[in-house]
């Protein structure tokens, strides 16, 4: 074996706080499994906005005790330079969440912080909330989201005051990000660290004052059918308080997925997006006569919903659909603030925007860029995420949409109508808004810089026979945007295409918009798209 490489591990078995992993990695040394000790020591787990998010795992590219421990060492740091006081920590009911809380709690409370940790597994809106109300400076979130079973991740919320912007909690950006990774790098020990074994198990009053704040956005509540999933994740208790305290009808839950469960049974992947993952409640709707569909992912601050089309029958509302249904809906009653998007998201919006003489921004993706619009009345992502209350919770919150949702179908339901009939009226406004979202997942990531490369070096200059009209480089800034790693490509016919890679996954994504009549023309022009995307992107 490689004489540095098993020096490397030697000095980090000895500094891991955990003896499980440090055993893996004994046992790794004694088989002399060089391939795979690579694998786990082939870089610290990198640091960016959305925090860290990997395999969970012994060494420096996983997630472990250690590096969450090194990772909240640096945020402390960076927390003491700039006189920060008070943290909060919530978690997920992933592997490995429970003691990664406990892990920050400790190196927190031994940096001599007040430390606060909510009391159960709960959503990652309930922690942004949480950061808010307790006027911490920073919030940390134990949660790898929608991530495959073997991931756990760790999300980092900046307070309302600690960066001198009295708006609520939201997730860093840069250069914060990059301020903070350079303070866990300089971290090379644990062993020295001081540990508290004090801190603050955070009261239900917090978490009832969330559920009380949610359940205002819907004042006028019905008895829709609605069936309701977790997706095996945390959202089902607090999603049931929440339509309990707004006066709605009892959801209808999908059993199998209610309860939090790491090794996700019934899905390949835990995100209602992915094909297959709301089987279950489909089949509960059809077999219950439900209304409407809901589910959130496993941390509950997405929101996906399924309806019964009259041409079709059940059918998953794509992220775009959902975003312009709650978008024409607040316009229609905000008369002040901001709408915004991220770039990869339908131009609909915009278009509802100028119709009601709203404000407008555009973002890049993330809910960390929304977060920051000033005054934001209602902002989305077309990855199922979306901000419908931010004075409560700066950031996509699947529990505050899954509510509003609810209420948008019973009021619909009550004129005779349906978010359909919504979503049609909108059409007949702006014309069809045809999107999709073509998601490569890979092996290596530096398959997806290949191909980006490939691209900017070799352009494209038609793609299913229609001419590519223009490029935009997105690492140069593009209408005052800050730089980010991808192409958006102008096709003939009024066709958008924005290809980058995922933040958070081992994926290459591809975002497509076409503006048409209507739903046929638009499907037959996605399907000439399709194929000749896929090839031009493998």
């Amino acid at each position: 074996m490689n004489a540095e490489l098993k020096a490397e591990v030697q000095a980090w078995m000895t500094d891991d706080p955990d003896p499980k992993t440090a055993a893996e990695l004994t046992a790794l040394l004694e088989s002399n499994d060089e391939e795979t000790l690579k694998k786990y020591f082939s870089g610290f787990l990198q640091f960016g906005t959305a925090g860290l998010r990997g395999p969970v795992g012994p060494g420096p590219s996983c997630m472990n005790r250690a590096v969450v421990g090194r990772t909240a060492a640096g945020i402390s740091a960076y927390m003491k330079e700039r006189g920060m006081k008070r943290v909060v920590i919530g978690r997920d009911a992933r592997y490995g969440s429970e003691d990664f809380t406990t892990e920050s709690a400790e190196i927190f409370a031994g940096a001599g912080f007040e430390v606060f940790v909510l009391p159960r597994p709960l959503p990652t809106p309930v922690l942004a909330f949480a950061t808010y109300q307790l006027k911490c400076d920073v919030g940390v979130m134990v949660t790898a989201s929608h991530n495959p079973p073997q991931d756990n991740g760790y999300k980092v919320y900046i307070g309302p005051t600690a960066d001198g912007i009295d708006y609520a909690a939201s997730q860093i950006i840069t250069p914060t990000d990059k301020l903070i990774a350079k303070e866990i790098a300089g971290i090379t020990s644990l062993a020295s660290a001081p540990r508290g074994k004090s801190w603050t198990i955070v009261g239900e009053e917090v978490i009832s004052e969330y559920v009380r704040r949610t359940a205002l956005i819907a004042p006028k509540p019905g008895d829709l059918k609605i069936v309701y999933t977790a997706m095996h994740g945390v959202g089902t208790e607090t999603a049931q308080r929440v339509f309990n305290h707004a006066g709605f009808a009892t959801l209808i839950l999908v059993d199998e997925q209610c309860t939090p469960d790491p090794d996700f049974p019934t899905v390949a992947f835990p995100n209602p997006e992915e094909l297959g993952a709301i089987d279950l409640a489909l089949k509960k709707a059809r077999d219950f006569g439900a209304d409407l569909v809901i589910a959130n992912d496993p941390d509950a601050d997405r929101c996906a919903a399924a309806v019964n089309d009259p041409k079709v029958g059940w059918r998953m509302l794509r992220g775009d659909e959902l975003g312009v249904i709650f978008g024409e809906w607040i316009a229609r009653s905000h008369s002040h603030g901001s709408f915004g998007n991220s770039i990869v998201s339908s131009s609909a919006l915009r278009k509802i925007a100028a119709h009601y003489s709203i404000d407008f921004k555009e973002v890049l993706t993330g809910f960390k860029w929304l977060a920051k619009i000033e005054d934001l009345a209602y902002g989305y992502e077309e990855a199922i995420g979306y901000a419908v209350d931010s004075e409560t919770v700066n950031d996509k919150d699947g529990i505050s949409a899954a509510l509003l949702l609810a209420q948008i179908a019973t009021e619909l339901k009550s004129q005779g109508l349906t978010l359909l009939d919504l979503l049609n009226e909108v059409w007949s406004r702006h014309g069809f808004h045809g999107t999709e979202q073509i998601s490569i997942r890979v092996s290596d990531v530096s398959q997806i810089t290949q191909v980006l490369t490939r691209l900017r070096n070799n352009p494209p200059t038609e793609i299913a026979g229609r001419a590519v009209l223009s490029i935009d480089d997105l690492t140069k800034p593009q209408d005052g945007l800050p730089p980010t790693d991808g192409l958006r490509l102008w096709i003939d016919g009024g066709i958008r295409m924005i290809v980058r890679p995922s933040g958070t996954e081992a994926k290459m994504k591809c975002y497509i918009e076409v503006i048409t009549k209507d739903a046929d023309t638009s499907n037959d022009l996605l399907n000439q798209l399709r194929q000749p995307i896929m090839e031009l992107l493998s």
